[in-house]
C-alpha cells in the first residue's frame, strides 16, 4: 500500500512553521515547499532551461544565479505571465518532493498553486486575524494597517480552513502537543516513542 502524502497550510501569521517544528519533534520530516522551490531555481538544469525559454537569456544572469528584477517584472506584467512561470516550478517542486521520500511538506499556496492534488490530506494551521497581525508586526517590524493589508491580500482563512482535512489552532492559548498527538492518532502515523505520554 502507497504511503499517504500530507501537506501543512495556512496563512500568514497562522504560525504553519511554528507546527512544523513541532511535528519535527515528533519525528517527522517536513519538505519545504518555499526554500526547496528557491534551490530549484538556481540549481535545476530543466528548471533554467525552461525559464530560459519562456522569458529569455536574461532570466538568469552570467554567473548563473536568477535574475530576480527581470523575474518579478515578467511575474507583475500580467495574471498569464504568472501563471506560465507557475507551471514551470510547481510540478518541478513536486517532483522533487516525491523524489525526496518525504511524505509531509509545508506551501503558504497549496489551493492557489492548485497542489493539493499531490497529497492525501490537508492540515490547515489557523489563528485569529488580530493573533495573526500582531505576528506578522513583530516578525517584520512593521505597521499594523500594513500587516493587515497583508493579510487581507491573501486567500480567506476560513476557505482554506473549510478544504482541509484537518485543522490545528494556534492561538497561542490551545495545547499545540495534544492537538499534534491527535492529529498522528487520527492519520494512524507512529510518532516518537519518547514523544508518546500524554
Amino acid at each position: 500500500m502507497q504511503s499517504m502524502r500530507y501537506c501543512i497550510t495556512g496563512g500568514i501569521g497562522a504560525g504553519k512553521s511554528y507546527v512544523c517544528k513541532k511535528l519535527e519533534g515528533y519525528g517527522i520530516r517536513i519538505y519545504d515547499c518555499d526554500t526547496r522551490a528557491k534551490h530549484l531555481l538556481h540549481t535545476s538544469p530543466a528548471l533554467k532551461k525552461a525559464l530560459t525559454t519562456l522569458l529569455g537569456s536574461e532570466a538568469y544572469r552570467p554567473d548563473g544565479t536568477l535574475n530576480k528584477p527581470v523575474i518579478a517584472k515578467y511575474l507583475l506584467a500580467s495574471e498569464e505571465n504568472k501563471q506560465r512561470v507557475n507551471a514551470i516550478v510547481h510540478p518541478a517542486v513536486m517532483e522533487d518532493f516525491y523524489r525526496s521520500g518525504m511524505r509531509w511538506m509545508e506551501s503558504a499556496i497549496l489551493y492557489e498553486a492548485h497542489l493539493e492534488q499531490y497529497v492525501d490530506k490537508v492540515i490547515a494551521v489557523t489563528a485569529p486575524a488580530e493573533t495573526r497581525i500582531r505576528r506578522i508586526m513583530q516578525r517584520d517590524n512593521i505597521t499594523y494597517d500594513m500587516a493587515r493589508e497583508w493579510l487581507e491580500k491573501q486567500a480567506d482563512q476560513e476557505t482554506v480552513a473549510r478544504r482541509a482535512d484537518h485543522i490545528i489552532l494556534n492561538d497561542g492559548t490551545a495545547n499545540l502537543d495534544r492537538q499534534i498527538k491527535e492529529l498522528l492518532s487520527a492519520l494512524g502515523e507512529p510518532r516518537k516513542p519518547a514523544d508518546s505520554k500524554d
